[in-house]
C-alpha cells in the first residue's frame, strides 16, 4: 500500500508556557513539527508528508522545517477533526494513496518500530493504533475525596500515529456527526471499522505542559553518546589578501591566501565538527575544486556542520581552538570572536575556547609564511549513528 503521513499541527497550543503554539516549540534544537515531519518522512514506507496548519502560521512552519519539503500544506478548521477532516481530503485530491498515518506534531519522536507495526496490522485491519497498558490505579475523583477504583486490566493509553486505511477513514469523517471527537479511531469504530492495538511507546509520549519539554529532552539526553573530534589546518599568508580569523576580519599587513576567504580557524572548526559525528572533512563536502566555493565565506561551512548535527539529532556541547600565529595578536579580539562563532554554532559563548600560541619563531608560522590552528569539538549524538 502507497502510505501517507498526516500531520496535524494546527492547534494554539499554548500550555507550555512559550508565546507561540508548542507544535513549534524547540526540542534539541529543533520545533516539535520538525521533528515529526523528518521521522515520518524518513521511514521507507511512508511515500508522502501532509501537514495542516492553523490560519496564519504559514511563516512559522517555513521557519521550523528549515528547507525540509512536505508533499502539501494544509489550512485547518476549528476542532481537530476538521483539520484532520481537511488533510485527508488533500490526500485524496493528491491521489494514488491507499493509506495514511494521522499524527499529533506535539508528540515528535516515533519510534521507526512503532510505524513498522501499524503498516503490518494495515495488512489485516482496517486501522490500527499504538497503545500502552495503564499502570496507575484509577479511581473515580467524588465531590467529598477520592472514590471508588476503576479496573484497569482492559484499559489502554491510546497514541498516535493512527493508522488508517483511507477510503475507511474518508468515509468515517465524512459520515461523522457525533460532536467532538477525541480522536480518528473513535470515528472509525464508529463507521464500523475494527481497530487493531499494536504495542507503542514511551518516546511517544505527548507534549502539553513546559515539564514535558524538559522530561522529553533528558529521555533524548540519554540515548546521546559524547564523541569529540579534531581538527586542523593551515594557510599561506600573502600581501593583498584579507584576514579572516573565526568569522572575524583583522587589519594586517597581510591576509590569508585559499579559494574560500581562507579562515584557517574555521576551517579547523569545521574539520573538527565533521569527524566528531563521522561526516567526513571539510573537501569532501567543499572541494576547493568547485568553482561555487571561490571566496565563499567560511561561516558558510560551520552553518552547513552545525546543521549535519543537528538533523542527526546531535547537540555541540563545546569547542576549543587554538590559533598559532607571531602576529596578528589574538588577546584583543578574542570576545568577538567567541561571540561570532557562538552566534554560527546557536550555542553559549561559555561553550567556546579560543586561544593562541606561537612557536618560538620557529617554522612557517614562525617565520610568519602562513596561519595554522587546531580545533577540539565535543558533541553528543545517539548512540546507533
Amino acid at each position: 500500500m502507497k502510505t501517507a503521513a498526516l500531520i496535524v499541527a494546527a492547534g494554539k497550543g499554548l500550555r507550555t508556557g512559550a508565546d507561540l503554539p508548542k507544535q513549534y516549540a524547540c526540542l534539541a534544537g529543533k520545533a516539535l513539527v520538525r521533528h515529526a515531519v523528518e521521522r515520518l518522512g524518513t521511514h521507507p514506507a511512508i511515500s508522502g508528508v501532509f501537514v495542516v496548519i492553523a490560519e496564519g502560521q504559514s511563516a512559522m512552519l517555513e521557519e521550523a522545517l528549515a528547507g525540509r519539503a512536505v508533499s502539501d500544506e494544509i489550512i485547518g478548521g476549528a476542532e481537530r477533526q476538521d483539520s484532520v477532516r481537511a488533510g485527508l481530503e488533500a490526500i485524496a485530491r493528491a491521489g494514488g494513496y491507499d493509506a495514511v498515518l494521522i499524527h499529533d506534531a506535539a508528540r515528535p519522536i516515533i519510534p521507526e518500530e512503532v510505524i513498522d507495526r501499524l503498516v503490518e496490522a494495515l495488512a489485516s485491519h482496517s486501522g490500527a493504533v499504538p497503545a500502552l497498558p495503564v499502570v496507575d490505579t484509577l479511581a473515580m475523583g467524588e465531590a467529598d475525596g477520592l472514590g471508588a477504583t476503576v479496573d484497569r486490566s482492559s484499559l489502554v493509553r491510546v497514541q498516535t500515529p493512527q493508522a488508517f486505511r483511507l477510503p475507511a477513514i474518508l468515509d468515517a469523517h465524512r459520515q461523522w456527526h457525533g460532536g467532538a471527537a477525541t480522536d480518528d479511531a473513535q470515528m472509525a469504530r464508529a463507521a464500523g471499522h475494527t481497530i487493531a492495538i499494536v504495542e507503542g511507546s514511551a518516546m511517544l509520549e505527548k507534549i502539553t505542559h513546559a515539564g514535558d519539554l524538559a522530561n522529553m529532552e533528558a529521555q533524548m539526553n540519554a540515548q546521546r553518546v559524547s564523541r569529540s573530534g579534531m581538527g586542523y589546518d593551515v594557510h599561506r599568508l600573502e600581501t593583498g589578501e584579507e584576514l579572516w580569523l573565526c568569522g572575524v576580519k583583522l587589519e594586517h599587513n597581510k591576509g590569508l591566501s585559499g579559494h574560500s576567504d581562507a579562515d584557517v580557524a574555521l576551517h579547523a572548526l569545521v574539520d573538527a565538527l565533521l569527524g566528531a559525528a563521522a561526516m567526513g572533512d571539510i573537501g569532501s563536502h567543499f572541494p576547493p575544486s568547485d568553482p561555487q566555493w571561490k571566496g565563499a565565506a567560511s561561516s558558510r561551512f560551520v552553518e552547513h556542520a552545525r546543521d549535519l548535527i543537528t538533523e542527526a539529532g546531535g547537540v555541540i556541547d563545546h569547542v576549543d581552538l587554538t590559533i598559532i600565529c607571531e602576529a596578528p595578536k589574538i588577546g584583543p579580539h578574542r570576545d568577538e570572536m567567541r561571540a561570532r562563532l557562538a552566534s554560527l554554532l546557536k550555542v553559549k559563548v561559555s561553550q567556546i575556547s579560543i586561544k593562541a600560541t606561537t612557536t618560538e619563531r620557529l617554522g612557517f608560522t614562525g617565520r610568519e609564511e602562513g596561519i595554522a590552528a587546531q580545533a577540539v569539538a565535543t558533541i553528543r549524538m545517539r548512540g546507533d549513528l
